[in-house]
């Protein structure tokens, strides 16, 4: 069964991470320069939040807030649910299909150690899928 470290280990654990009063243009401006649809919010070390591409969507435009002058930690998503390593693939995209949300933050002893989205599980399911069709092959043939 394949687990969240096999993607870490895939994709690597660096995060994007910004502090909590950068404004949300400049948020947006750094995930667009980096092709990333979320960044993570921390002050003094300690993990806060993730700015998602949705969070701009719903909290900002839908209320008519200025992304020149709004903070992040205004709307910013907090309280995602907490995955380790060891968490299975099947794990995580149930977590994401019941809160529907599309990324999970990693952690090991209380340290944020990465952060894997929806689109780093199908990935996943694809290339186990593919291993396993190669595997089937090798047999078949020997």
């Amino acid at each position: 069964m394949k687990k969240v470290s096999d993607i870490l280990n895939r994709k690597g654990v660096s995060v994007v991470t910004i502090s909590a009063d950068t404004t949300v243009l400049d948020a947006l401006k750094l995930m667009a320069d980096r092709n990333i649809g979320s960044v993570v919010i921390m002050e003094d070390g300690e993990y806060l939040g993730l700015l998602t591409e949705r969070d701009y969507a719903r909290k900002v435009i839908l209320h008519g807030k200025s992304s020149h002058e709004t903070p992040v930690r205004e709307i910013m998503s907090t309280g995602l649910p907490r995955i380790v390593p060891e968490s299975s693939i099947e794990t995580c995209m149930h977590i994401m299909s019941e809160t529907n949300i599309r990324y999970l933050p990693v952690f090991v002893s209380d340290q944020l150690s990465g952060i894997i989205s929806i689109n780093d599980l199908v990935t996943e399911t694809i290339l186990s899928h593919l291993e396993t069709i190669e595997h089937l092959k090798s047999y078949i043939q020997s």
